[in-house]
Parts: structure tokens; sequence; C-alpha cells
């Protein structure tokens, strides 16, 4: 597979996430779902809505979001809609709470490794090409959280959440932390869910990553340590595992001494293998070229 193109800016402004939006070459058609994390109650971390209000305008999309599969103010529909208003998700664009009402949409996956099917908000077939817009940090259970994480847990649905952390054993949230799988095979369920989401919208995803606000915990911790490293900038590409690859190379090459808190937490969880699954799977690769806009 040749190297996937990999735009990067070091400048973190709302006008430049449609810069490298442009950048990438592919104009998403039809109607554009925009992926976010829309902030577990007491983040302080996550994207807010009035910094992406331009991208996802320029686009026409709208930023849609499932509910969680674990304690907090994200794992109904009721709270996590009162959330959402908290948050002014609503206040520029329209948003969707993709499985506010059942039932599932169910994807298939026929050369998963630890997954068969993924189920995912059953709106998600309202829309006809996907933005995945990231917020690149670490992440407590899969040691960092990139597009591949939004592609998977992010757009599964409760039940989703639940397959992907269980590693496929369990679909009821009550029983999740019964059934936590070894690290690898967790992280492996992540690489199929992701790969049902790239498959489903066959090519029509663009996939962009802003690495600001960098902490080790993952915007759905209500009580997220601070950023442990300075703003790096936005990435952009068609390929999903070559931007969470090119991201996990900025960071390990940073001379930001707060890298070492990062890369703990990354190292600790084996994140590095939720790349080498995907890539696995083929549809995308862990080669870049990594373009400089700037220069």
């Amino acid at each position: 597979m040749a190297k996937a193109k990999v735009y990067f800016t070091k400048k973190i402004t709302p006008e430049e996430i449609i810069k490298m939006y442009k950048a990438v070459g592919k104009e998403l058609p039809g109607k554009v779902a925009v992926k976010m994390h829309s902030g577990e109650k007491g983040n302080q971390n996550y994207l807010r809505p009035e910094f992406v209000k331009d991208m996802v305008n320029y686009v026409h999309g709208t930023v849609v979001e499932c509910n969680t599969a674990y304690e907090g103010a994200r794992n109904s529909t009721e709270k996590h809609r009162e959330l959402i208003k908290e948050h002014e998700w609503e206040k520029y664009f329209p948003f969707d709470l993709m499985d506010a009402e059942g039932p599932d949409l169910e994807l298939d996956i026929p050369n998963g490794k630890v997954l068969k099917k993924n189920y995912v908000g059953k709106n998600m077939a309202n829309y006809d090409s996907l933005l995945v817009l990231s917020h690149f940090k670490g992440h407590a259970m899969g040691g960092y959280g990139g597009a591949l994480k939004q592609l998977s847990i992010g757009c599964a649905s409760s039940a989703g959440k639940t397959l992907i952390h269980t590693a496929g054993k369990v679909s009821d949230q009550k029983e999740l932390f019964n059934n936590l799988p070894e690290q690898d095979r967790f992280l492996e369920a992540m690489a199929d869910a992701a790969s049902s989401v790239v498959n489903y919208f066959g090519g029509n995803a663009v996939y962009i990553n802003i690495m600001k606000n960098i902490s080790v915990d993952c915007d759905c911790d209500g009580n997220a340590s601070a950023p442990c490293m300075k703003d790096i900038g936005i990435l952009a590409s068609s390929d999903p595992i070559a931007i969470d690859q090119a991201c996990l190379d900025l960071v390990y090459n940073s001379t930001d001494p707060g890298k070492d808190k990062l890369i703990a937490r990354i190292e600790s969880l084996h994140g590095i293998h939720t790349v080498e699954a995907a890539a696995e799977l083929g549809f995308g690769t862990r080669k870049h070229e990594l373009i400089n806009i700037d220069e």
C-alpha cells in the first residue's frame, strides 16, 4: 500500500480546520455526519462547539454522537440530551444523538479479528458521508484517543460500546465490567469496529485530528488531568490509520518534557496495538507522508 498523505499545520484556529479539510481534497457528498465527542460533564479539555462551528457549517454537517456504556452524564438519552444543551451543542448547527432510540444499526465485520458485528446508532443510516473531527489525547482504557477511537467506540451505541469493550462477549452495559477481556483483544475489537464504519461509508470520509489540550485522560473523564503537553497542531487525512500514526509520531518525536506522561499512558495500555490491528485489516496504512502546509 502506498504512503497516505497526512497534512499538518501548527496553527490551531477555526479557519485552519477548514484549510486542513480543503488540503485533503475530498468533497464529502450528500448529508454529512460530523463525529465529535460531546464531552463528559466536568471535563475541561474537549473541543467546544464554537471552535468547530465554522467547519461544521462549511460542510453543512450535523454533529453526531452516541450514548455511553458507563456511569456518568451521557449513559442515557435523557441525561445526554441535558448535557448536550448544557454544552451548547445545538447552538450553532444540528446535533443528532444517533442512538437516542433503538433499534441499533448492525454492521457486519466478516474479516474481524475479534468482532463479527458492530452496533452503531441507527441514525447513521441517514448520512452519506462522514467527517471525523477528533481531539487527540490520552485514554484510560485505549491508551490514546484519535480517529480510530471515534470511528469505533464513538460511533457505537451503548450496546456496541459494551460489545467492543468486552471483545464481543456481551452487549448489555450492566455486564460490561464483569467481562473485560485481555487488553489486546479489546484494542483489536476497536480496530474491527472502526473498519465496519469505514466500510459503511465506502471512502466518503475525511479525518481531522486536533492536538490541543493534550491530557493523558479522555474527554469522557469528568475529572480529567490538565494537559501535560503544549499544543501541537491540526492534522487531516483521508486515512484514519495514517492520521493516528502521524499524531503518535509527533508525540514521540516532541521535545516537550510533558510527553513522557502521555507516552507512559499509551505504552501502559499497549495503545499502539490499535493502529497495528487496524493496519492488518487493510482499511488504511501506517505508512504516511507528513505534509506541512505552513512551509
